[in-house]
């Protein structure tokens, strides 16, 4: 049993050494998700009904030492957690370099310094995908795990933890948590992979014992049970989240053995997280942001709740009103309403308020990027991808076939002004693709799909690229929002039909007609015509045999004629094409995604927000 096995492990750490080096070990291990033994199981002990928070008997004496706390007074954790707070607010007003270095001086004694300065190297590592980023980020996380690992309970036998040692624990699993994040950018050994998954499950195993612990009878509050219970509600809300989110095919392939997930319930939990002024409020209320603005709509059907976004985001717009993250989520937000003006401003207003961190103007190239892709302004779309492919990192491939597809939508002379042409930047595409974690990016794949027919004698021209790239993107869900954006794009679409239809017959030429019936479908739809619309989609599917390279169209033409189906309250009509969609194809361009948002259409067609089984009184 796991209790025996931790048990006879604590027993033979006997100094600091040991503790650093175990930590490392341990966490990496299946047969050992934690050291709280407080769940049912075949290889946990009974749940703890009589657990008590231990905290030193004399409150009054703040300097006292805890023999059981490694030597750190009480109101150590109290500091290190006020002094982290202010490191944050550093960051969030743009004060980059003196927030990393104020927790830099205090990482390599204090838990939540070490922690919190691992965070922020992962955000960049995140915006940069840059691989000596991904390592440092990744080597600098596992020494926080390994400083947290000394601040843990070394017993199982007892029964109590001290308001440090349950720190400890949910700063651990958050390591965890990260470190497996970062897994899947940084190594091309497919071990790596199998190594994520188990940190993965053991902060998961944390997280659940951790809200088990809260709920317990004979839990007393600590003096900064706010920021524990904060951090218990951010690791609980995002599992429950995430899982929610994937596809069952994904979770089957991940072996995620036992994982359930509820999205009310994650949701509840990172709303009241992020409700309370605690530690981890401000990464409830980022997590929450990211779903409803970037989630929901690249991973899903465009279902985010806007309004709430914007409730959240407004109180920390008033108070950081330069703060760059912000600025970019108030663009994000005027974005999908279709509000783009707007959102072109405060986009712009996000790069002028800071120049320390490049990155996060990336991010603002990126959607400046789209912003105009909308609006039809090639030009101003191919500047955005240019800059991108001379300062980013992220996928250079994408970045080329972005140019070239925006290039392809001007005349010659227009593309003379610009030095370059959309044949040689087609041609670019396969030559800049990168791995990461082994993998070829699903977007460059999809890229490198399109970009081979301009590599014959003849080449073959897309018919509307952007337009294509766009669909990926979930981009119909924002341009519906606007008449005027949509009937656009429309017109864009049928001036490529006609174009189509006057030129010598290829073997592309059904594929591209599916193509633009798929897209003109989505628009008709957004424009409420939806007997055209549900033409459109039905064309794709009675050429199904006769497709020759974009197979992902049948699918995902099924899934769009069921969110039609489900608007008009078809419901079982819906259930079945969407469940066609979900088993009958399989081995497409960008497969996943699709599988993402077939599994969120279900659930909206079934009312159902759980992923896997679900028992409401758990995590």
């Amino acid at each position: 049993m796991s209790f025996i096995n931790s048990f006879r492990r604590s027993v033979r750490k006997d100094d600091g050494k040991k503790v650093a080096e175990q930590a490392q070990d341990i966490p990496d291990s299946p047969d050992s998700p934690s050291r709280l033994s407080i769940l049912s199981g075949p290889e946990l002990d009974p749940i703890i009904t009589d657990f008590k928070l231990q905290l030193p008997e004399n409150s009054d004496a703040q300097g006292s030492m805890d023999p059981s706390s490694n030597g750190c007074s009480r109101s150590d954790l109290s500091v290190a957690l006020e002094d982290c707070m202010a490191a944050l607010d550093l960051f969030l007003r743009n004060e980059f370099e003196e927030a990393q270095a104020r927790l830099l001086s205090k990482s390599k004694e204090s838990m939540y310094h070490a922690l919190t300065y691992a965070t922020i190297l992962e955000m960049k590592a995140m915006m940069t995908f840059d691989p000596q980023h991904i390592l440092s980020a990744g080597s600098t996380m596992k020494e926080a795990q390994t400083l947290c690992q000394r601040y843990r309970r070394k017993s199982s036998f007892s029964k109590s933890f001290t308001e440090e040692e349950l720190h400890a624990e949910v700063c651990y699993a958050e390591c965890l948590l990260q470190r497996a994040a970062l897994t899947f950018l940084q190594d091309e050994n497919m071990i790596s992979f199998i190594k994520g998954g188990i940190k993965v499950r053991n902060s998961y195993q944390t997280y659940k014992e951790l809200h088990t612990v809260l709920k317990s009878t004979g839990y007393t509050h600590g003096d900064n049970h706010g920021h524990f219970e904060g951090g218990v509600k951010l690791g609980v809300g995002a599992f429950n989240l995430m899982i929610s989110m994937l596809p069952t095919r994904t979770l089957k392939l991940l072996e995620f053995v036992g994982f359930s997930g509820n999205k009310e319930f994650g949701l509840q939990q990172l709303q009241e997280g992020s409700a309370e002024s605690t530690f981890r409020s401000f990464l409830c209320n980022m997590l929450l942001l990211c779903y409803h603005t970037f989630m929901s709509f690249i991973l899903g059907t465009g279902e985010g709740d806007v309004e709430d976004a914007e409730r959240l985001l407004q109180p920390y717009l008033k108070k950081y009103p330069k703060g760059s993250i912000f600025l970019f989520f108030a663009g994000r937000i005027e974005e999908i309403k279709g509000n783009l003006d707007e959102a072109i401003k405060l986009f712009e207003e996000c790069c002028e308020a800071q120049q320390q961190w490049k990155q996060f103007h990336h991010m603002c190239y990126w959607e400046l990027m789209w912003c105009f892709t909308y609006k039809r302004h090639w030009k101003m779309a191919y500047f955005y991808a240019d800059l991108l492919s001379k300062e980013n990192s992220w996928s250079k491939a994408t970045y080329a076939f972005m140019k070239a597809a925006y290039l392809s939508m001007l005349t010659d002379d227009d593309c003379l002004t610009f030095g370059e042409s959309a044949l040689t930047l087609f041609r670019q595409v396969p030559g800049l693709k990168q791995k990461i974690a082994g993998k070829s990016l699903p977007t460059e794949k999809f890229a490198i799909r399109k970009a081979r027919r301009y590599f014959g004698e003849n080449p073959v021209p897309l018919p509307a690229a952007p337009l294509e790239m766009m669909y990926i993107w979930n981009g119909y869900t924002v341009i519906g929002k606007h008449k005027d954006l949509t009937e656009g794009m429309l017109k864009t679409l049928d001036e490529a039909q006609a174009t189509l239809e006057s030129s010598p017959r290829t073997e592309y030429t059904i594929d591209d007609q599916c193509l633009l019936s798929l897209l003109k479908g989505l628009c008709l739809k957004h424009l409420g015509h939806r007997e055209e619309a549900e033409h459109y989609f039905t064309l794709v599917l009675c050429n199904e045999t006769q497709i020759k390279y974009d197979h992902y169209l049948v699918p995902n033409a099924l899934l769009e004629h069921g969110l039609l189906c489900l608007e008009q309250g078809r419901r079982d009509e819906a259930i079945k094409l969407l469940e066609t969609a979900k088993h009958n194809y399989k081995n497409y361009s960008m497969e996943s995604r699709t599988h993402f948002r077939i599994q969120a259409a279900l659930h909206k067609a079934k009312g159902n927000g759980e992923n896997g089984v679900h028992v409401p009184s758990s995590p």
